[in-house]
Formats: C-alpha cells, sequence, structure tokens
C-alpha cells in the first residue's frame, strides 16, 4: 500500500500541466535526458521534463534527480546548495541525503523527523555524456548508441538547443528526407537535388522504427572539401527510438561513418530541448568547434520550420494532413506514436 501511494504521487500531474492527463501518463514511462553531464556537478541545476520541475546534482559520485520541492514550505531545492552530500533547503535550512531523507531541521535539532519530509527522487543513468532519468518509474530504457564506446570512433556531444515547438514535430523534421533541398541550402542541402527516391521502413519490436535512405544527397557542409566520387550514393540509415528519441547513420565514402542520435527532450508540451550527441570514425584531427558550429546551424534551420508549424501539435491522425510517398517515415512514425496509446489530438 505505502509504495502505491508513493508510486501515484509520482505519477502526479505537475501544475499547469500542458498534456492531457492520458498522454502524460504514458510519456512519463520512458526515459529521456535531461542535461549535459559535464554540467551537473556538486550544486543544484533546475531542469523540466513533462512540465515537472526538477533538481539536478551530485552527491559524491551519484547524480541526484529529485522533485524540485521541499515538501515543508514549497521552497525550490535548486535555490539551495549541497553541502557534504547533502541538498540543503534555502528557505529553512532543512537537510536531505541523496536518498530523499530529511536528515537534519535545524530549528528543531533533537525532535524526531517526521516522515512526510521525503524528496521524490527518479531514477538517474550517465550514460552518451548526457543524464537521463524517467518520471514514470519505468525499468531503464535509454536509446542504444554503441558508437559512444566505440575506440574507433571520436565523440562530440553539441550544446543542448532550445526549440519553441513540440518534440513529435522536431522528431518528424529529423527524420524528413525531403526538405534539405529548401531548409538546409546553408549548410549542405542543394536546390538542384531534391527528388526523393523510394526507400523503406520497417518497424522492429514494439518502439522501433528503422529507415534506409540512399541519394545522392551529399552530407559534406557548404564550402568543405567533398572527395566523394560523382554520383556517389549516399545511404542514410535512421532508427527511431519511441517516443522522442533518433538515430541517424550517415555512410560516407572510404568506409567512413558519421553517427547521430537526436533526443528531443520534451519541457512541455510545445517546448524541447535537443540534445545531440555525435560520433564519427574519420575526420578525427578535425576542429571539434567546426562540427559544434555546423550542427548549432542545422538545428537553427531546422527550428525556424518547427516553432512556426501549424497546428503545433503533431497530428497521429492520418487524416489531419496530406502526404506524399516521401513522408513514408513520418507517416509510420505517427503510427508508431499512435501505438503507444497517444491521443489523436496529442500535443507532442
Amino acid at each position: 500500500m505505502i509504495e502505491e501511494k508513493k508510486r501515484q504521487a509520482e505519477l502526479e500531474l505537475p501544475r499547469d500541466c500542458t498534456f492531457s492527463p492520458e498522454d502524460w501518463r504514458i510519456l512519463a514511462g520512458y526515459w529521456y535526458p535531461v542535461a549535459a553531464a559535464d554540467e551537473i556537478k556538486d550544486q543544484p541545476v533546475a531542469v523540466k521534463l513533462l512540465d515537472m520541475k526538477l533538481v539536478c546534482y551530485r552527491s559524491g559520485d551519484k547524480v541526484v534527480i529529485a522533485r524540485d520541492l521541499c515538501f515543508h514550505r514549497g521552497a525550490p531545492l535548486s535555490k539551495g546548495w549541497v553541502e557534504n552530500g547533502e541538498i540543503v533547503c534555502p528557505y529553512h535550512g532543512f537537510r536531505y541525503s541523496c536518498e530523499g531523507k530529511c536528515t537534519a531541521v535545524p530549528a528543531h535539532p533533537s525532535a524526531k523527523i517526521s516522515p512526510k519530509l521525503k524528496l521524490i527522487v527518479y531514477p538517474a543513468v550517465e550514460r552518451y555524456g548526457l543524464i537521463w532519468t524517467c518520471l514514470g518509474g519505468s525499468p531503464e530504457q535509454i536509446p542504444s548508441f554503441p558508437a559512444w564506446e566505440d575506440p574507433d570512433y571520436i565523440n562530440i556531444l553539441i550544446p543542448s538547443f532550445d526549440i519553441a515547438g513540440s518534440s513529435g514535430r522536431q522528431m518528424e523534421g529529423f527524420l524528413d528526407v525531403s526538405h534539405f533541398a529548401y531548409v538546409h541550402t546553408a549548410t549542405f542541402g542543394d536546390r538542384n537535388n531534391t527528388e526523393v527516391p523510394q526507400y523503406k521502413v520497417w518497424r522492429e519490436g514494439e518502439t522501433e522504427l528503422v529507415a534506409e535512405y540512399w541519394s545522392t544527397v551529399s552530407n559534406y557542409g557548404k564550402g568543405q572539401d567533398n572527395p566523394a566520387p560523382e554520383g556517389f550514393q549516399w545511404l542514410r540509415e535512421f532508427r527511431v527510438f519511441a517516443p522522442f528519441a533518433a538515430s541517424l547513420t550517415v555512410y560516407f565514402p572510404d568506409e567512413g561513418r558519421l553517427k547521430i542520435l537526436n533526443c528531443a527532450s520534451p519541457v512541455s508540451a510545445r517546448y524541447t530541448r535537443l540534445f545531440c550527441p555525435i560520433s564519427r570514425n574519420f575526420d578525427k584531427s578535425a576542429p571539434v568547434e567546426d562540427t559544434i558550429k555546423f550542427n548549432l546551424q542545422v538545428f537553427q534551420e531546422d527550428a525556424e520550420m518547427v516553432e512556426s508549424q501549424t497546428p503545433e501539435d503533431l497530428p497521429l491522425d492520418l487524416q489531419a494532413e496530406a502526404h506524399i510517398p516521401a513522408d513514408r517515415t513520418s507517416i509510420a512514425y505517427r503510427q508508431l506514436l499512435s501505438s503507444l496509446g497517444l491521443g489523436q489530438n496529442y500535443t507532442s
């Protein structure tokens, strides 16, 4: 009974929730990144996921993620500090262990501490240079990105990027292959190469999609040397991890591989924080700053579309918007989200 009450408290909707209750509870069962690992030190950092205000900090070698709330008088713990591995409330000095237990009430140092004075703590996993959590207490289900651990690859973590748009719309844009020639003309797109050849999409398991797309659209940026032979066929292999993550492997000439993990973390229904670990097995001595600059420019190009789309939410009803053959991955992605139980008027 106690554990059930604890679980219900953890699944209580946040104030001013921008999702429907049904969609929120479904989405709360998945894992999302909330911060870059090197940003989380021994002082508290405020983050938000699915409208839930959280505090994140390190207690020794352990990462702690908890509701950003002291149950005494509702003060945000992110405005406090960490001392001897315990987080201290800035309002009345209450202290909490990394397990969430209140260990000190300074106003009454000898009194017994009420069991109500306990933080709601969420699981925390550090992977791919990111801190991940899940609000619904589900077993760890973090997207696969094995290149990050492969010694043949170099790893680059692009700074997190905020988008005033829905995670579903951002994800669909990442998977879209027909916008390159129009949205990304300043980075890698070519207005003279617009045709989208037929490509394959298939489901793997209950929560994954795979798409293989071959084309002559180069992945080298504008102004970069392009050693690809004339007519080189570029393979882009997408793998979707529901609800809001996808990896992309780009097959370069001479066995070169570029691997990107697109993680759209839903801050709210219409606000997204994008995290993007990148690994590649070529150009290992190239300046990391150039890769970061290029990808941030690509993100900005996409964000201008995502932030201006109408409706702001991603319609799961396939009759709500028109489709073309190039949208095969997008259609499969919407069907995948529907299969999770999300509503047809789903707000990302």
